[in-house]
């Protein structure tokens, strides 16, 4: 008996530093790009002492500034529109039956399983055929498509768990439609709408592939500007850019994930 105890607290030892060691080499490069951030030489072959010159230089790019205010406008109207559709689109498909349900939302799910270069392909082409000039806003068409995705399978997953019976409820007791969606049914999904619009923005801020499909001669997002200045050499501003997005999509996250954990809290009690 002390023997196989004694196998098994090894065997809970081995997987310990196995898993600790599987995330030392995921986590060293982005260790090591955030530590050259604060490099004050110009090029990360050598480090030549700490500086802060860069995260001030950073701030301070006007062409840093422009490609960052495109990607939240893509991202705001994005994930605004998304919402919307989002929403309705769940709601829809969970308390509606009709004639090709099913397909639609297969249909509709399928930019979470498609590669993202044949979806900027697709936006591309049929951008072309209708005739429409590439611009800012050519990117938040596409970056819709993905976004409502999310959203509406977030949204899904919140609303399985919800009581049907409210809604019904409030319709016995003299409440339209409208208003048991407004007042009843969209308070108990707000946690997952949040939570998917959050998810959807941290996606929409950080791609690249499809924005580089979808993007006119001056539409330049964050991601594009950031590839177009690591073809001569990656800077030590670049690698202080990067630490920025990392935080602040680390922030987003715990966020989303917080207001998650909060309505499940609510909804066991």
């Amino acid at each position: 008996m002390a023997k196989s105890q004694l196998r098994v607290q090894r065997g809970f030892l081995w997987q310990g530093l196995f898993t600790l060691l599987m995330f030392f080499f995921m986590y060293l490069p982005i260790l090591v790009l955030a530590l050259y951030s604060f490099n004050q030489s110009r090029y990360s072959a050598s480090w030549e002492g700490f500086t802060l010159a860069w995260y001030q230089k950073l701030f301070s790019d006007a062409r840093i500034l422009s490609a960052l205010q495109n990607s939240l406008t893509v991202a705001f109207c994005a994930v605004g529109v998304s919402a919307v559709v989002g929403t309705l689109m769940a709601v829809g498909l969970a308390r509606y039956r009709f004639p090709g349900r099913s397909l639609y939302r297969g249909i509709s799910y399928l930019p979470l399983i498609i590669p993202d270069i044949a979806i900027a392909v697709a936006t591309l082409i049929f951008l072309a055929v209708i005739q429409i000039r590439l611009s800012l806003w050519t990117i938040v068409a596409s970056h819709v498509v993905f976004c409502l995705a999310y959203v509406g399978l977030i949204v899904s997953t919140r609303l399985a768990d919800l009581n049907p019976h409210l809604e019904e409820a409030a319709l016995d007791l003299g409440a339209t439609p409208f208003q048991a969606f407004i007042k009843v049914l969209l308070p108990q999904l707000m946690p997952g709408i949040i939570s998917g619009c959050l998810l959807a923005f941290v996606l929409s801020l950080d791609d690249f592939l499809i924005a580089s499909f979808t993007a006119g001669s001056d539409a330049t997002t964050l991601p594009l500007e950031i590839y177009s200045r690591i073809r001569t050499g990656v800077k030590p501003d670049i690698n202080a850019l990067s630490v920025v997005l990392m935080l602040v999509s680390g922030l987003v996250f715990l966020i989303a994930e917080s207001i998650r954990y909060q309505s499940t809290e609510k909804r066991l009690k």
